[in-house]
C-alpha cells in the first residue's frame, strides 16, 4: 500500500515566491518527528489556553449572575439583565475566542512551514 499526498496550489500572496509543490518532512527522520511533535504540542498548548480563558470568562459571568446584588431583579427594556448578559454577552466572547485561536493556530503552522522549508 503506497501513501499518496494530494494537495491544492496555495492561494495566498505570501506564498507567491515559494515553489508550488509543498515539501514534506519525512516523518521517519529524527528532524521530521521533532518538527511534527513541536507543532502538535504548540497547537495543544494554544487550544488549552484558549479553552481555559473562555471557561474563566464564563465562570465570571456565572458568578456575577449568582452573587451580583440585584442583577436578577434589574430589567433593561423589559428583559431581565441576567438573560441579556447570557444571551448577548457570551456570543462576542465565543467569537473573540475563535478568532484568536484561528489566528494563533495559523501563526504556529506558518512557523512550522518556515522550519520545514529551511531544512
Amino acid at each position: 500500500m503506497t501513501r499518496v499526498r494530494v494537495t491544492a496550489p496555495r492561494q495566498s500572496a505570501a506564498t507567491a515566491g515559494r515553489s508550488p509543490m509543498a515539501r514534506e518532512v519525512p516523518e521517519d527522520s529524527d528532524a521530521g518527528r521533532l518538527f511534527i511533535r513541536s507543532l502538535v504540542r504548540s497547537q495543544l498548548r494554544l487550544a488549552l489556553v484558549v479553552a481555559c480563558g473562555f471557561l474563566l470568562i464564563l465562570a465570571a459571568f456565572a458568578l456575577l449572575l449568582a452573587f451580583g446584588p440585584g442583577v436578577a431583579e434589574t430589567k433593561v427594556l423589559g428583559v431581565p439583565l441576567d438573560w441579556l448578559l447570557l444571551g448577548v454577552g457570551v456570543y462576542p466572547v465565543v467569537g473573540l475566542s475563535a478568532w484568536l485561536f484561528t489566528r494563533a493556530a495559523a501563526r504556529n503552522e506558518a512557523r512550522y512551514r518556515d522550519l520545514v522549508e529551511d531544512k
